[in-house]
């Protein structure tokens, strides 16, 4: 065999085992996505992370959980289906929405650029969460949305600020009753985490 078609396999090769092993290096779903204590109990560091972002940005913890749930019920690589043309061919996705937090691509640029994270990544929980927090801040400078007020924070996000400020929303009777969702898991999440937050400052898991 010459040298270049060594070479040639060599390089099919290393794509093939790429292939093969980068899905595996996705991280998993929590088991449990409905009690936070058990989401944090399981992703060791995913306390650390909300709990930075939230000294960082003013928003909570429990909020900040809640519409990622919402968003991609905590799946690092989601994406909106796509549509069959025909039936039976896969055809483009209507959004850019990635990752953790379902960020489009405009908006994730906007944050890159303006909160200075040029390596992040929506498939990264600790640059997801430091996102949700950072939009929702920007939410509250830019439209005065109360930074513990996850209905309004949650419209915002979903529809950008200038639908929000349009009210888009309630000509959205399905937004209107995902936003209560995502309102009454907040809540749920909230009081979970009253009562074993101390277990994760108390522990090994958190350090600065």
């Amino acid at each position: 065999m010459c040298l270049q078609n060594r070479r040639t396999l060599a390089k099919t090769l290393i794509i093939v085992i790429l292939v093969i092993l980068l899905p595996a290096c996705t991280a998993s779903q929590p088991k449990n996505t409905k009690n936070i204590c058990a989401i944090f109990r399981e992703k060791d560091d995913w306390y650390h992370d909300t709990l930075k972002s939230y000294q960082k940005w003013g928003v909570p913890i429990h909020i900040q959980m809640a519409i990622i749930r919402q968003e991609s019920n905590f799946i690092a690589d989601a994406q909106p289906p796509r549509p069959m043309l025909l039936g039976f061919i896969p055809w483009f996705r209507k959004s850019s929405a990635y990752g953790y937090p379902q960020a489009q691509d405009g908006t994730w640029d906007w944050y890159l650029e303006e909160a200075g994270a040029w390596s992040a990544d929506r498939d990264d929980f600790a640059d997801a969460s430091d996102f949700v927090g950072w939009y929702c801040h920007k939410s509250h400078t830019l439209l005065g949305i109360s930074k513990w007020d996850t209905r309004k924070l949650y419209f915002a996000y979903h529809e950008g600020h200038t639908g929000y400020k349009r009210k888009t929303y309630l000509k959205k009777p399905w937004l209107l009753k995902v936003a209560r969702k995502v309102d009454k898991r907040a809540k749920i999440y909230n009081r979970q985490l009253k009562a074993c937050a101390t277990e994760f400052e108390n522990s090994g898991w958190f350090f600065w």
